[in-house]
């Protein structure tokens, strides 16, 4: 048994319906293995529910595992709105949101984020950022300009599987993209940051 395996075990339990999409995500997708799968899932979930947050933004829908969770920690009046840039992505992801049991608290939208959520109007609670890794540090801006005091903001794959320390990987734009955002948000005294070395790397941050 794996570590991971040993992990996945002892805590909450995939859900049935999320299980299916992670399979089918891995079967009918490219580039299956960006979803976010069971252990991340169930952190976002319970971050969730120990932020309780009335606004959440999502940057970079893919097969909508992540906005899933996240509305399943979603208290009263709470919703996620959540973008994808890639419109070959719809055909698959808007019925695995629109069949959940949480599709009432999702708001799913093909587009740019960094130019259609600040047309929403919203002062978001939370945000998780997992989208084009080259463009982390506009996507970030734009994001902690939407973003309350106090609000929590998430980044995913900010380890890049080690390739950010990697010199193999100095001319790979998304590599450049995530060790410009990595030193950036470092240096920024608007908020306070942790990285986790959770599965690909996880990035939060408080807005000051």
């Amino acid at each position: 048994m794996s570590l991971e395996d040993y992990i996945l075990q002892h805590i909450e339990p995939e859900p049935e319906y999320l299980h299916r999409l992670w399979r089918a995500t891995n079967v009918h997708t490219i580039h299956g293995h960006m979803v976010s799968g069971h252990l991340q899932g169930r952190l976002l979930k319970m971050l969730v529910q120990m932020k309780q947050p009335q606004n959440v933004l999502e940057v970079g829908t893919f097969s909508g595992y992540s906005a899933i969770c996240m509305a399943e920690g979603l208290g009263p009046g709470g919703h996620v709105w959540t973008f994808e840039v890639n419109d070959e992505m719809e055909e698959f992801t808007r019925p695995w949101i629109e069949n959940s049991a949480v599709a009432d608290r999702i708001t799913f939208s093909i587009g740019d984020a960094n130019i259609e959520a600040p047309k929403l109007g919203i002062v978001f609670d939370m945000a998780f950022i997992d989208g084009d890794k080259r463009t982390y540090v506009e996507t970030y801006e734009t994001v902690l300009g939407l973003m309350r005091p106090g609000g929590l903001i998430i980044a995913d794959n900010t380890l890049w599987d080690g390739h950010i320390i990697d010199p193999a990987y100095d001319r790979d734009h998304q590599t450049v993209g995530i060790r410009r955002f990595n030193d950036y948000v470092a240096a920024d005294n608007r908020v306070e940051t942790v990285i986790l070395p959770l599965r690909d790397g996880l990035t939060m941050m408080i807005k000051k």
